[in-house]
C-alpha cells in the first residue's frame, strides 16, 4: 500500500497506538538514499530497512502485502537543504558561518557541510538538535496522517543473572585464533552492510568510535613494543657484550696449559 493511499484510508479511523522507536524512525526520515527503503512495524514500533542489492529482491512485495508495515517516506533532500540554510542563518557572523555558507554551494553540499561541522563539536551538536527538532515535526505529521499515535516503548527486560560459580567455557587457543581469522572478513562485510542502513548521526558516531579503537590499538602496540625493548635491555645488561665474550674466549685459548 502506497503512502498516499494509506494516509487516505487512515482518515476517519481511531488512532492506532504504536510504541515507536523514535531514533530509528528519525534515521529513516533523514536517510533519503534511493537504495534504502524503510518500513514501520505497527505492532513492535521497530523500523525495518531494506537495502537494494543486499536484501532479498522479493522482500518489497512481501512487505507490501503485510498490513502491519507502513512505508516511511523520507524528507526530501530539498527540504533538508533548507534546514542547513536556516541553521546557518541562526549563527552569529563568524568564520564558521562563512565556511558553512561556502560549503553548501553546489554539488556535495551535504557532505561538505558535515565536514566543516566535524571540527566544531559544540555547533555540530547544536545542528543535530536542530535537525532532530525538524525531523520530529515531520514524523508527528506523518503519524497523524496515518492515524497512528506514538506511545512510550516498554522498558527492556533485565538480563537473567548468571548462576553462581558458573564459568563460561573457553575454546582452545588454536581454535580461537582460527575462528577469529575466519570471521574477520565476514565481520567486515557485516559492518559494510550495517553502515549502508545507518543515518548520518549514527555514521558519525560509528566513525568516531572506530577512530578511537584504532588509536587505542596503535597505542597498545607501541606500549607492548616499548615494554619488550625494556625487558631485552635489562637482560642484556646482565650479560657481557658479544665482542667482549669473543675476546675472552680467544684469550683463554692462547694461555699455556
Amino acid at each position: 500500500m502506497s503512502t498516499d493511499k494509506a494516509a487516505g484510508a487512515a482518515r476517519g479511523k481511531s488512532p492506532v497506538e504504536v510504541a515507536v522507536d523514535w531514533e530509528a524512525l528519525e534515521d529513516a526520515f533523514e536517510n533519503n538514499a534511493p537504495e534504502v527503503h524503510s518500513y514501520l512495524h505497527l505492532t513492535t514500533g521497530e523500523v525495518l530497512r531494506v537495502v537494494d542489492g543486499i536484501a532479498d529482491p522479493q522482500m518489497h512485495s512481501r512487505i507490501a502485502a503485510d498490513a502491519t508495515y507502513v512505508r516511511v517516506e523520507p524528507v526530501s533532500s530539498r527540504e533538508q537543504y533548507r534546514w542547513m540554510e536556516r541553521f546557518i542563518q541562526m549563527l552569529d557572523p563568524s568564520d564558521l558561518r562563512d565556511e558553512l555558507t561556502l560549503a553548501i554551494d553546489g554539488r556535495g553540499a551535504f557532505r561538505r557541510f558535515k565536514d566543516v561541522l566535524m571540527v566544531n563539536a559544540p555547533e555540530r551538536e547544536r545542528w543535530f538538535a536542530f535537525r532532530s527538532e525538524r525531523l520530529r515535526v515531520f514524523m508527528e505529521a506523518w503519524l497523524e496522517a496515518h492515524a497512528l499515535k506514538a506511545v512510550p516503548r516498554p522498558a527492556p527486560a533485565a538480563p537473567a543473572p548468571e548462576a553462581p560459580g558458573a564459568e563460561p567455557s573457553v575454546p582452545p587457543a588454536d581454535q580461537l585464533g582460527a575462528r577469529r581469522t575466519r570471521n574477520a572478513e565476514w565481520l567486515r562485510r557485516q559492518l559494510r552492510d550495517i553502515a549502508a542502513t545507518l543515518g548520518a548521526r549514527d555514521l558519525d558516531r560509528l566513525l568516531t568510535f572506530a577512530e578511537f579503537v584504532k588509536a587505542r590499538r596503535v597505542a597498545r602496540s607501541y606500549s607492548q613494543r616499548h615494554d619488550a625493548a625494556g625487558d631485552e635491555g635489562a637482560q642484556n645488561a646482565d650479560e657481557p657484550p658479544a665482542s667482549a665474550a669473543s675476546e675472552t674466549l680467544a684469550a683463554q685459548k692462547t694461555l699455556p696449559s
